[in-house]
């Protein structure tokens, strides 16, 4: 185990045996614990979210590892970041985006009696069936069994598409099936970003990996040819996605630039999924940092879609409450709200951005802001507005922001 990782670690609480090294600067944490830890009150929760941003982003992220170095490198407060995974193709690009990935095995011992019971799989389907009497698969009638073995999977509604990370437009529409030994069985289908997955979204809800698993058996991959849904378990591959997503529960432990510990944990989009990092990190990072201590996280996207996911879907499900919101933003893209030109990514900014213009930042913050405070106030935190300063803000133009 290199120094950092055993030196930070040491620091913030993790015994040795709950840190699983992943190469030389990053590690997984065992959920044991929390099993360790379940006495020590919980610190500070606070959320990082901002006004509705330019295509060029706010600086959310870096507004959260600011706040980390400043309370715990200079300050000297127990303090943990919790924030998204970049994804590959956004990072490319413009933005920042969210991924994750991971491995496992398992292994399967059952006794061989002669005779072969139902397997769990196949106790729930016949649970969904309306069959969930039967106890052997011998007492289904002809028509049960055709019900029971076929699922009869229309090929036009099948929703479920492969992912990647990284950006290639062309694989956003695709036909498969063209191999010699596919019988013609073609379809169209398409590529998706992998933080667009459902899994992503189901990895930074789970609270568990009984939890997990429970949700990945949900799944909806399609319909049958009477429009009935079909599952991620009426295929049989709950478990396996679930062997499969086993280590991906454990947050990653990594640093800042000044050494405050970070778990940089799952990714999903915010709009098309709840866009926050994992309630996991989270849970763990609060009993860490102990009752005087600081858990700062990240909510994608604007405060309009990211922050109130937060608190409506990630705070429901974790049942955790925040002590308080940031609210990030920039002259410029106040500026943009309060009907400046449109901010283009890879394009010059306008020259309204570049030189002073109250009327626009006026505008910006009563038409945006102000709106955005209001939401987090419904909320019952307390709100702190923090602005991004930029080389071409002038001392007016902040003035009036603050």
């Amino acid at each position: 185990m290199s120094l950092f990782k055993f030196q930070l670690a040491h620091e913030v609480g993790i015994l040795p045996e709950e840190l699983d090294p992943y190469g030389r600067k990053k590690a997984k944490v065992s959920l044991n614990v929390l099993k360790r830890l379940q006495h020590v009150k919980d610190g500070k929760y606070i959320v990082v979210a901002g006004i509705t941003p330019t295509p060029l982003g706010e600086g959310k992220s870096t507004t959260v590892l600011g706040l980390v170095q400043a309370l715990g490198a200079k300050l000297h407060k127990n303090v943990f970041a919790c924030v998204r995974q970049p994804s590959q193709g956004p990072t490319f690009g413009i933005k920042g985006g969210a991924a994750g990935g991971g491995y496992a095995q398992a292994s399967l011992l059952v006794q061989l009696t002669g005779r072969r019971p139902l397997s769990a799989v196949q106790k729930r389907r016949l649970v969904r069936l309306g069959y969930g009497h039967v106890e052997d698969a011998n007492e289904l009638t002809p028509e049960q069994r055709v019900k029971f073995s076929r699922l009869n999977i229309d090929p036009n509604t099948i929703t479920w598409n492969r992912v990647i990370d990284t950006n290639d437009r062309f694989l956003r529409g695709i036909e498969i099936g063209q191999g010699p030994n596919e019988k013609g069985h073609t379809r169209k289908t398409q590529f998706d970003i992998s933080v667009a997955s459902e899994i992503m979204a189901i990895l930074a809800l789970t609270t568990s990996l009984a939890d997990m698993r429970e949700r990945f058996a949900k799944i909806v991959i399609g319909s049958d040819t009477e429009g009935q849904p079909v599952t991620a378990d009426d295929i049989g591959v709950t478990d396996a996605l679930t062997v499969l997503m086993r280590d991906t529960v454990r947050p990653n432990l990594m640093q800042s630039l000044e050494g405050t510990p970070v778990f940089v944990h799952a990714g999903p989009f915010a709009n098309i999924a709840h866009g926050q990092s994992s309630i996991l990190a989270d849970k763990v990072a609060l009993k860490l940092v102990g009752e005087h201590g600081y858990v700062i996280t990240e909510a994608g996207f604007g405060a309009d879609i990211g922050m109130e996911k937060f608190f409506n879907i990630k705070c429901r499900y974790s049942g955790l409450q925040p002590s308080a919101a940031v609210i990030v933003a920039t002259v410029r893209a106040l500026k943009m709200h309060g009907g400046g030109p449109a901010v283009v990514a890879g394009a010059p900014l306008k020259h309204e951005y570049l030189d002073e213009n109250l009327e626009l930042v006026t505008g910006g913050c009563d038409s945006n802001l102000r709106k955005q405070i209001e939401n987090a106030n419904k909320f019952g935190v307390p709100v702190v507005v923090c602005v991004n300063r930029f080389a071409t803000d002038t001392e007016k133009e902040l003035d009036l922001v603050v």
